[in-house]
């Protein structure tokens, strides 16, 4: 088994918290470890260190070195512009390729929360189990507890098998994130599952697929393959993803494919999409807010509210989010902490890229 870290991600929308450098992934917001910290030691038990890599972008080398001081040096992966998650996936797959063609990836993002980690092991093992057997593309599903609107959802058809007491079951389609009476609808349906982003399948499979599905992603692929070990390498692969079209895995291979497989997960998950849900997890008072730093509040409920230097005080609000951090500070609704990206593209726009 081999395991995969896509840890690329801008995480825009904890912005000022996030930035370009040192985005989500990489902050300790629950617990003493930061959040890559606490997905690879998710993975630890179940696969050796040398058998983990990380593919991150190179802007972020610096950083990611910092918190992965376990992953040999060889297994970080860096992509010299970020293309979404099948190029990103793509170039994992190729390098085990080399090492071992029948070998099965397990493929998860860096920035998610779990709980209950023995039952996302052993949910993480019958996924892999199905993988083998049944030469699939196997993902693993969130049952949903309300109609969320930021997240993916998987549509299952029949169930199909149990594995360590976990349920299988194969994939009818997938589906983007709804408005919220479409939410509602898959969450009365029962058939529906929250899309975890976490990915099972071996290695040879998975090329077989991009090749037929994304074949001038899979030509690249080998013409990034070719150069390995040459001193050429990092030229080439900077050349060739110019080229690329950014895609995703779920958009470019899961809804096109026929050979997919959902195991049903049991444990806790959160993938942590924004202000609102960091405010939903994390420590509140008797008014229902959290606080951290140096703060005042007044007369203020259900808030989030950090402060990294200095003094924030809040007064006569409920339901916001104030954040400040590194000479930025954000001001919003909870409600809204989602469209917190917009700013950050504005800020692109206006050239204020220190703040970002």
């Amino acid at each position: 088994m081999y395991c995969v870290i896509m840890a690329g991600g801008s995480g825009t929308r904890f912005w000022p918290l996030s930035r370009e450098k040192k985005p989500k992934q990489f902050l300790t917001i629950f617990g003493k470890r930061s959040l890559i910290q606490s997905t690879l030691m998710r993975f630890k038990p179940i696969v050796n260190w040398e058998d983990i890599y990380v593919v991150a972008k190179k802007t972020q080398e610096e950083e990611i070195k910092k918190h992965i001081l376990e992953v040999p040096q060889e297994n970080l992966l860096f992509e010299p512009f970020g293309k979404n998650t099948a190029p990103c996936i793509g170039l994992a797959a190729i390098v085990i390729q080399k090492k071992d063609p029948d070998g099965i990836m397990i493929v998860s993002p860096a920035d998610h929360l779990v709980k209950k980690e023995a039952v996302f092991r052993r949910t993480v093992d019958a996924a892999v189990k199905l993988a083998g057997e049944k030469e699939g593309l196997v993902t693993i599903g969130i049952s949903p507890d309300r109609p969320a609107t930021g997240y993916g959802y998987i549509q299952v058809d029949e169930r199909i098998d149990l594995i360590n007491k976990t349920e299988v079951f194969s994939v009818k389609t997938f589906a983007e994130k709804p408005n919220l009476a479409t939410a509602q609808r898959f969450l009365e349906s029962g058939d529906f599952f929250w899309n975890s982003g976490i990915f099972i399948f071996q290695v040879s499979v998975f090329l077989k697929t991009l090749e037929e599905f994304l074949p001038d992603l899979y030509e690249s692929l080998l013409e990034i393959q070719s150069h390995f070990g040459k001193s050429d390498y990092e030229e080439a692969l900077q050349r060739v993803y110019k080229q690329i079209r950014g895609i995703s895995i779920d958009y470019g291979v899961m809804e096109k494919a026929k050979n997919v497989y959902l195991v049903k997960g049991n444990f806790a998950w959160n993938d942590l999409g924004g202000w609102e849900q960091m405010h939903k997890l994390s420590p509140k008072d008797k008014n229902g807010n959290f606080t951290s730093g140096n703060i005042i509040l007044l007369d203020t409920k259900n808030s989030y509210v950090h402060a990294s230097g200095g003094v924030v005080a809040v007064l006569g609000l409920e339901d916001v989010v104030v954040v400040q951090e590194k000479g930025a500070i954000l001001v919003c609704k909870r409600e809204r902490g989602e469209e917190v990206k917009q700013i950050v593209e504005l800020l692109k726009r206006q050239k204020l890229s220190k703040y970002i």
